[in-house]
């Protein structure tokens, strides 16, 4: 199938089967010469191919061309979730559990002894439905997935869609939409790996800037419990310019920190921007969410490889994980759009913009 507009275009291919079911492959292409793919097996960004400043166009994303990719093991042990959708609540909870109007709800504790990104099979591992492909102003894509209650431990009957599009401008945008009949936690993210040099080095000379002067502190499993530290003299200060090598020398793991942002409730703003001298290429951050992990992939395993042999591994690339507060529904306080509720519908927006 081609869907076409001037030189907007989405094209549709066989991507593998899942359980019996043929996973599909949708490629978003604009006028600029961008192409992003996207799978429905876990509603995941396989690629994105981008020029650099000469005209080049590379991958600069970790994934694979095949579904069967998702399932090596290597990938299988490591779990780095490369570009996929993250539900039903995504980083860590602690201790596998959190309590609901009076009731104790125990989840799988599948990162010691955390929950995260949403269990054993969360919406990462989950075939969606593809409810639209449309030209429109942008060449999109719209999946659907339903959640039943109970699934993973979380309450309630839960609808999401994601709704992917990439427009002139080179904005690769993602809106989600959440509907329950219980008043459950959801925190949705898109995990995509970023290596602005596509691959030739690790990230270490890319420069980094996240516009924020907080953080959340974690405790010894890596999780928040609701304490904010300022970023003010220390490594992780990214207000302005940084190049990521700098930083790595007082980060033996890199980052692995949960930025907040003082910006309106819901509001879309510009939260992050980052640069490769090398390619020329840039990616600015927007969002409607509270804050985002930067992720600079120190757990991600050296032997992951895509089928054309570019290698993945440790500070090969980096995640920017728009979302709702890690384990914020066992904060003292429970910050607000950590619960979505029936009366409340869930909605969020991140929108990656791509220069060179």
């Amino acid at each position: 199938m081609i869907l076409q507009l001037t030189t907007m275009s989405i094209t549709t291919q066989p991507f593998g089967l899942y359980k019996d079911t043929e996973a599909s492959l949708y490629t978003l292409e604009n006028d600029q010469g961008m192409r992003v793919k996207i799978t429905d097996y876990g509603a995941t960004i396989t690629s994105i191919l981008v020029p650099d400043k000469k005209g080049n166009t590379e991958n600069i994303v970790c994934g694979f061309d095949s579904l069967q990719g998702y399932f090596q093991e290597p990938y299988l042990a490591n779990s780095p979730y490369f570009g996929c959708t993250v539900g039903r609540y995504a980083a860590r909870i602690k201790d596998a559990h959190f309590a609901l109007e009076g009731k104790s709800y125990p989840l799988a504790a599948n990162a010691g002894p955390n929950h995260i990104h949403g269990g054993v099979l969360g919406f990462d591992k989950k075939m969606w439905e593809v409810i639209e492909v449309a030209e429109k102003e942008s060449p999109s894509v719209k999946m659907e997935l339903f959640s039943p209650d109970m699934e993973e431990g979380y309450p309630g009957n839960l609808k999401v869609t994601v709704l992917f599009s990439l427009n002139h401008q080179s904005e690769l945008s993602i809106q989600y939409t959440a509907q329950t009949d219980q008043t459950t936690p959801v925190s949705l993210t898109n995990h995509t790996y970023f290596n602005l040099n596509a691959f030739r080095e690790n990230i270490l000379t890319h420069t980094a800037q996240i516009y924020s002067g907080k953080f959340l502190s974690v405790d010894e499993s890596d999780v928040p419990l609701g304490t904010m530290e300022s970023v003010v003299g220390s490594a992780v200060d990214l207000q302005l310019p940084k190049v990521m090598g700098e930083a790595f020398s007082e980060l033996p793991k890199g980052f692995e920190h949960f930025y907040l942002f003082s910006k309106e409730t819901n509001a879309l703003a510009k939260v992050a921007r980052f640069e490769e001298p090398e390619s020329g290429r840039s990616l600015e951050v927007f969002t409607t969410e509270p804050g985002m992990l930067f992720y600079t992939g120190y757990y991600t395993g050296n032997e992951l490889r895509r089928e054309d042999g570019t290698s993945f591994g440790q500070f090969r690339a980096f995640c920017c994980e728009t979302s709702r507060h890690p384990n914020g529904m066992n904060f003292p306080d429970v910050p607000e759009g950590c619960l979505t509720s029936p009366d409340v519908p869930y909605t969020s927006t991140t929108v990656f913009k791509f220069g060179w």
